[in-house]
């Protein structure tokens, strides 16, 4: 768990996309609101329905190498983080792997409320969760090229641009983060 200093607590847990959970809502129907929401038009499944996002994260969780995670905001479902090993799902074959690399999305729920430096929380929330393991010397990502603002979050918690990438649904800005460029960036940061 990261706790804030203005903001409050975040933490994550994996993301279950089975249909009727106890608490009445599934992590498929809160993820289904979010991804379709306009403020998420670069997640790219603006017009999905909630079969859709059932079978995507259900083929999610069933794959060796990419989870998914709903992440907690003092206990509420705040945002989605999705983890994968980059030489086996969407960077293969479009860079050049280093030992110890994890690949990285996060997409934060459209606000009823905004806070001032939620996004940023999110962000160093779901880094310090990928460099909870060990084994994880630098997280990679590639976000659309005219996604100015998450370019400027990456920026703000130590991820560099290598170069632009083509896959096969966008131009992608491929970069990367070691585990000391995060340090470097975050240490000291009021948060």
């Amino acid at each position: 768990m990261t706790r804030t200093k203005r903001i409050g607590a975040f933490s994550v847990r994996p993301m279950d996309p089975s249909p009727g959970r106890e608490d009445g809502r599934s992590d498929a129907e809160l993820v289904h609101a979010w991804v379709t929401h306009p403020r998420s038009a670069f997640w790219m499944m603006g017009d999905a329905r909630l079969e859709d996002v059932e079978r995507e994260y259900t083929a999610i969780a069933a794959h060796p190498h990419h989870d998914a995670f709903i992440g907690l905001h003092d206990g509420r479902p705040a945002f989605l983080m999705e983890r994968y090993d980059p030489t086996e799902v969407e960077l293969k074959g479009l860079y050049e792997a280093e030992p110890g690399d994890i690949g990285m999305h996060f997409l934060v729920a459209p606000p009823e409320n905004p806070v001032h430096g939620f996004t940023l929380a999110v962000i160093t929330t779901v880094m310090e969760t990928l460099f909870a393991d060990p084994g994880v010397r630098r997280v990679v990502v590639e976000p659309d090229v005219t996604n100015s603002a998450v370019h400027a979050l990456n920026k703000a918690v130590g991820f560099e641009a290598i170069r632009e990438i083509t896959k096969p649904e966008k131009q992608a800005l491929l970069s990367a983060c070691t585990r000391e460029q995060f340090e470097a960036a975050t240490t000291g940061a009021d948060r």
